[in-house]
């Protein structure tokens, strides 16, 4: 199992305007992680949307962090770009994975478990690293 491309192009996005801690034009991001100009302005909409990244127009624009990097989580990186991670689709609300409710699906808590475990392990990731 794997996180997506996107998620894992946007860590890279956000680590590298936490290490350069000024504004950044979308080339430069581009460029430094690899990440092609088209893709990274993609990941750039979805973390303005989450107010993770502030964006700047103009001759001087570019991107910045909306905080400081220890104020932001590995998960919030990866559900701006995902959604709200869930380990199985078994836990959302509007899924219906033929068991009538969660109390009769033999896999439910696990998956439970699981989700709790692996968000709280990214919840304690920053990105002062």
């Amino acid at each position: 199992m794997h996180i997506t491309l996107e998620s894992d192009y946007a860590v890279r996005i956000v680590h590298c305007l936490a290490q350069s801690g000024e504004r950044t034009d979308a080339q430069t991001l581009a460029d430094q992680t690899g990440v092609s100009l088209r893709f990274t302005l993609k990941i750039m909409r979805k973390l303005v949307a989450a107010r993770i990244v502030r964006s700047y127009k103009g001759a001087k624009g570019g991107y910045v962090l909306t905080r400081e990097p220890s104020a932001i989580t590995l998960r919030q990186v990866i559900e701006a770009v995902e959604g709200p991670y869930r380990f199985s689709r078994c836990l959302d609300s509007n899924y219906d994975c033929n068991c009538n409710s969660p109390r009769s699906c033999p896999f439910h808590g696990v998956f439970n478990d699981v989700t709790r475990m692996v968000t709280e392990k990214l919840d304690a990731v920053t990105f002062d690293l």
